[in-house]
């Protein structure tokens, strides 16, 4: 992430931690902030969703002193949906396979109320080494609701060199090898793949009349 910001902190101080001391982090920015730096803590997508903002906030309690700002960003759901077109416009879930932080069973019982009511729905860590087969435990999940042939997309390095997205069914996705780099799309009953341009698109109706 901070390779991604590096052309903004030339002059600046760069402090970082490894992958799971996000907390450790937390508190270094809020120190710092208290003996009076002006101080960012840099993640991906939005701070708020998946991101720093909440830690931040829920450890601030320790630093009264200290004045805080969340700046909005664009979460992946957004950005990879404006990627594959549509697939958001109406309700919709956002669920994290990353059983790190939850429990796998409460994923599997969000991953089953959001299919079965139909929500479009959006995927974030849908593999990694350890975790290789849950999308495809996920889709089965879904196709306890929906048709093999639901419309589905894939957005892989989102706003990065490599970006490449693709369209498929239900089915075809249960075998797809996603990476953590990948964000998944399943549409509702309703969202239809349209060709425009000579690419595929994911279009979920909202109801107007076209």
């Amino acid at each position: 992430y901070m390779d991604l910001a590096r052309e903004f902190l030339e002059g600046k101080e760069l402090v970082t931690t490894l992958m799971t001391r996000e907390l450790e982090r937390c508190r270094i920015a809020l120190e710092r902030a208290e003996a009076g730096e002006t101080t960012a803590m840099i993640c991906s997508g939005d701070a708020g969703v998946y991101g720093m903002a909440g830690p931040i906030l829920q450890m601030a309690e320790e630093f009264p002193e200290v004045e805080i700002e969340v700046i909005p960003g664009i979460t992946a759901a957004l950005s990879g949906g404006a990627v594959l077109g549509a697939p958001l416009m109406h309700d919709f879930a956002v669920i994290s396979l990353s059983d790190l932080l939850t429990p796998w069973e409460t994923i599997e019982n969000r991953l089953d109320a959001a299919a079965k009511t139909d929500f479009s729905i959006c995927l974030y860590n849908p593999s990694s080494r350890k975790r290789a087969d849950y999308l495809k435990r996920a889709c089965e999940i879904f196709l306890r609701y929906k048709s093999p042939d639901t419309v589905c997309g894939i957005v892989k390095n989102i706003g990065r060199d490599g970006e490449t997205k693709k369209v498929m069914t239900l089915a075809e996705l249960k075998d797809y090898e996603a990476d953590m780099f990948t964000t998944v799309f399943i549409g509702n009953s309703r969202t239809k793949k349209s060709v425009l341009g000579g690419q595929d698109w994911m279009v979920t109706p909202r109801g107007y009349r076209i």
